[in-house]
């Protein structure tokens, strides 16, 4: 029985050459590794445990173990990369690549599972333990990177850290400006803004009100957050390692993402804005 979380064909023979990429040895792979991508949706989605994987995926060891593999290697990355890209042309964007991008974060608590984890104390006032998850999108509002570091990273090291992985990733050659909260002090933004050649923008509002108001463009990252609180596997950081929770998010992202590209209704190309 298919779940709605599977993959379509014409979405697997996007992801496929990212998860099936040839190696010098010959197919790295099992026939079942559409199977294997499929299940990790479904974990993602339903936040069932490892043990509870329906059996239709397989043996749940064979899903557990390629998954650590895939998120220590950055596949979950370069997935999201190429995802991101085919949605931006689906929506008629002139290039895969962004010219802006909001950066924010999240911070989500840590589940008290018990050993050593990389959750430690950060938030307001220090009181949260848990795990920062921060994330960019472009003007679609469609994430185009995503990682996890200790809750008590500072808003300064998690945008250079956002901005190093879109550099790594390849999606910063037209990137001009970043919006950032005014989490991150002036300094850094200066600092990180010529470093990387691009102007990086404080935004929020000087005075405080009692009730919610947007700011252009920013928001869009906000309802990022939102919609990924739709993956049960994100309620809490259960994870034991940066690599293992940056894995999730990143799968969260690829939903978001492929859902948005089923979405999109059958018919000519749009034109192509900038």
């Amino acid at each position: 029985m298919p779940y709605s979380t599977d993959l379509t064909d014409e979405k697997w023979a996007l992801l496929e050459p990212v998860f099936n990429a040839p190696g010098k040895r010959g197919p790295k792979h099992a026939a079942d590794l559409r199977r294997v991508v499929d299940a990790m949706l479904y974990v993602s989605h339903t936040g069932c445990q490892w043990r509870y994987v329906p059996e239709s995926f397989g043996p749940w060891t064979r899903v557990w173990s390629q998954f650590r593999r895939w998120s220590r290697n950055g596949t979950w990355a370069r997935a999201l990369r190429v995802l991101h890209a085919a949605a931006r042309d689906a929506d008629g964007r002139a290039d895969a690549t962004p010219s802006m991008v909001v950066i924010d974060t999240h911070l989500a608590r840590g589940s008290s599972n018990g050993g050593a984890t990389f959750h430690d104390r950060g938030g307001p006032y220090g009181r949260t333990k848990g795990a920062k998850r921060i994330v960019a999108v472009d003007v679609t509002g469609l994430p185009v990177g995503a990682l996890v570091v200790p809750a008590s990273s500072h808003e300064n090291r998690a945008s250079e850290l956002m901005l190093g992985h879109l550099t790594q990733q390849g999606v910063t050659g037209r990137l001009e400006l970043v919006l950032v909260d005014r989490g991150v002090t002036a300094a850094a933004a200066r600092d990180l803004g010529r470093s990387h050649d691009l102007e990086l923008r404080r935004v929020g509002w000087g005075d405080k009100q009692p009730v919610f108001r947007t700011i252009r463009h920013a928001w869009r990252v906000e309802v990022a957050h939102g919609r990924l609180g739709r993956s049960r596997r994100l309620a809490k950081s259960f994870e034991n390692t940066t690599a293992s929770a940056t894995g999730w998010l990143q799968v969260a992202c690829i939903a978001t993402t492929l859902r948005h590209l089923s979405r999109r209704p059958a018919g000519p190309p749009r034109p192509a804005v900038a």
